[in-house]
């Protein structure tokens, strides 16, 4: 008998069988924009019903990084999806887009169907939150690139605003006050400084944090901020929007600060949560480290002008969403963009 493709570690039957499996939870996401593409090779999604004057579409795609390894670590592989979802959908809103569909890639050495469900369950309610379509994915599985099971994903967001409803930071002006909102804990960034500090302070993931495990806190998943953010941009003149990914409040505000003004933001408007404290004494890390590598418990800053700000807040906190302000735009007389108290 000759080699089949499963000698060779890659088993064609227990894909097809994925993909039955998963069929349903894409559906469920679809909104009525979908269109019907049996055995297609591509997803997809009509524009037709969208009464916009200059469209312009948003595309953004990112991956979750090492916090797969947490995960592996945990055998909890429910919430990782949302991050991937999450991490993507943020960043195309942050431009006022709002999330029209994703495309997800799941890469393995060898296919575990339950492992592979749980990630895609994951996927889909991610998408529903963010109020995307699940229109395609990719499932690749490569012996001998990946151990046994390890997995990556990367996914793949495209939004859609109205041209002159861009927001992209040229409406910040002087005197305008920043919002921060709340983040869950660390969402997907500077999860290779985790494991550094968990193997040099051979903590358990056992280990309790108040009321949880260290692990359930490392592994909550990233918020997605569709919903609260959409209703600000309905209600409000939003001036700017960020998303803390990797790099923190350091790195990610001053790409949407314009030249010549300064976000002067006080990080004792707000209370960490104790998860961020531990990683600062387990490191031990410098406190202008954590700011480059966390989001310290701010996970979304959204730019008014003053007489919003109120409004803005009420409206957070009818969304469930904790927020307050955290600082305000000034005049800068340097290249700085930032100021951190």
């Amino acid at each position: 008998m000759g080699l089949t493709y499963k000698n060779a570690g890659v088993d064609i039957d227990a894909g097809k069988s994925l993909v039955d499996l998963i069929a349903p939870l894409a559906r469920a996401t679809h909104r009525p924009e979908v269109l019907s593409n049996p055995g297609g090779f591509g997803g997809l999604f009509s524009l037709l019903n969208h009464r916009y004057d200059e469209p312009v579409l948003v595309a953004g795609t990112d991956g979750v990084g090492t916090k797969l390894s947490l995960a592996k670590r945990l055998d909890d592989h429910s919430t990782i999806g949302i991050d991937l979802v999450a991490m993507c959908a943020n960043d195309v809103l942050v431009q006022g887009a709002e999330p029209l569909f994703f495309l997800d890639y799941f890469a393995t050495g060898a296919l575990s169907i339950a492992q592979a469900k749980s990630v895609i369950e994951g996927i889909a309610q991610g998408c529903k939150l963010a109020g995307a379509s699940l229109i395609g994915g990719e499932t690749a599985e490569m012996p001998g690139m990946y151990a046994p099971g390890d997995y990556d994903l990367a996914g793949f967001c495209v939004g859609i605003v109205e041209r002159g409803k861009l927001v992209d930071g040229s409406r910040i002006h002087e005197g305008d006050l920043i919002l921060g909102l709340s983040s869950s804990g660390l969402h997907s960034n500077g999860y290779s400084l985790v494991h550094k500090i968990l193997q040099t302070s051979g903590t358990s993931l056992d280990e309790r944090l108040g009321e949880q495990a260290l692990g359930t806190l490392l592994l909550a998943p990233t918020v997605i901020y569709v919903k609260v953010v959409s209703q600000l941009l309905a209600a409000l003149e939003v001036h700017g929007l960020c998303h803390v990914t990797g790099g923190g409040l350091v790195e990610n505000v001053p790409r949407v600060i314009p030249n010549g003004l300064l976000a002067r933001i006080d990080t004792r408007t707000w209370e960490r949560a104790e998860i961020f404290d531990w990683l600062q004494q387990a490191g031990p890390i410098e406190g202008d480290e954590m700011l480059r590598v966390f989001n310290c418990g701010i996970g979304m800053l959204v730019v008014v002008s003053r007489d919003q700000a109120d409004e803005g807040l009420a409206l957070c906190k009818q969304a469930g969403q904790p927020a307050q302000v955290i600082g305000e735009i000034g005049r800068s007389d340097s290249e700085e963009k930032l100021q951190l108290t």
